[in-house]
């Protein structure tokens, strides 16, 4: 079960409260500043990591943009809370020192005031708070984040210059519905396939499939959210039918998109 909630007064701002049974997350980024909470039960995060990290009820994960990761459910079921944000809304608000340890990779705090303030937070979303209070929670928010000493830190190890090299590659993949064959790809930056795809594992921490789907469900949540059909979303970002989009959708988000968009 899942439930979602977009603030009227920061439309940017979305959340989620959700209850899992099944482990059904593949990994995954987002396009936007990212905060969780495990409530109840327990979970496994992984991504780009020395190892998986065992979550706990009252644990918070901070996520950055675009930093590789999934969660699921160590056994049985869980309860946990999602919070995302512009991340230029969140560089806005916190105070600079603060920022670079935010936005500097994946960070674990086991903190139960922490875990306890955010979970206001999101009470006060779900309950459409007015702009001012938002900013003021969340800025202060941010303020505390940056300065807590984390359980756990993952840092990003991408390879800038990798990234600029692959930079064709990553726009055809985005935005390219033909499906270009990986040998076509791998040729337009010099490489070979085999070649290719340990590159993008490398820069990106996902194949080059896995970064086409994640990019293509990047771009349903924003089509969704601005209420487009499930079917036209399909079709627009080249899924070969519904159910295939469904499929995809729902072990990136683990959601339908029907509850997503609703």
């Amino acid at each position: 079960m899942a439930e979602f909630r977009r603030s009227a007064a920061l439309p940017h701002l979305e959340t989620r409260r959700s209850c899992q049974k099944n482990s059904c997350y593949r990994p995954h980024t987002h396009d936007a500043f990212s905060i969780g909470l495990i409530d109840a039960g327990a979970s496994v995060l992984t991504g780009p990591l020395d190892g998986p990290v065992r979550l706990a009820a009252g644990d918070v994960v901070v996520i950055p943009s675009g930093q590789v990761h999934a969660c699921n459910p160590d056994a049985g079921k869980w309860l946990y809370q999602m919070i995302h944000v512009d991340q230029g809304w969140v560089a806005s608000l916190a105070p600079r020192r603060d920022a670079c340890h935010l936005f500097a990779g994946i960070r674990v705090l086991r903190r139960r005031d922490l875990h306890e303030r955010i979970s206001a937070l999101n009470d006060a979303i779900f309950a459409g708070e007015g702009r001012d209070p938002l900013e003021a929670g969340f800025a202060a928010l941010f303020e505390a984040l940056g300065t807590a000493s984390p359980t756990h830190v993952v840092t990003s190890d991408a390879d800038p210059e990798l990234l600029t090299l692959l930079r064709p590659v990553l726009h055809r993949l985005r935005h390219d519905e033909s499906n270009p064959a990986l040998s076509e790809l791998a040729e337009s930056v010099g490489m070979t396939k085999y070649q290719l795809v340990r590159a993008m594992r490398r820069a990106t921490g996902l194949s080059p499939l896995a970064w086409r789907q994640n990019a293509r469900i990047i771009r349903a949540r924003h089509l969704l959210r601005e209420g487009r059909p499930i079917a036209e979303t399909a079709h627009v970002l080249g899924f070969t039918d519904q159910s295939h989009f469904h499929r995809v959708f729902r072990a990136h988000v683990a959601a339908s998109p029907g509850v997503y968009r609703s």
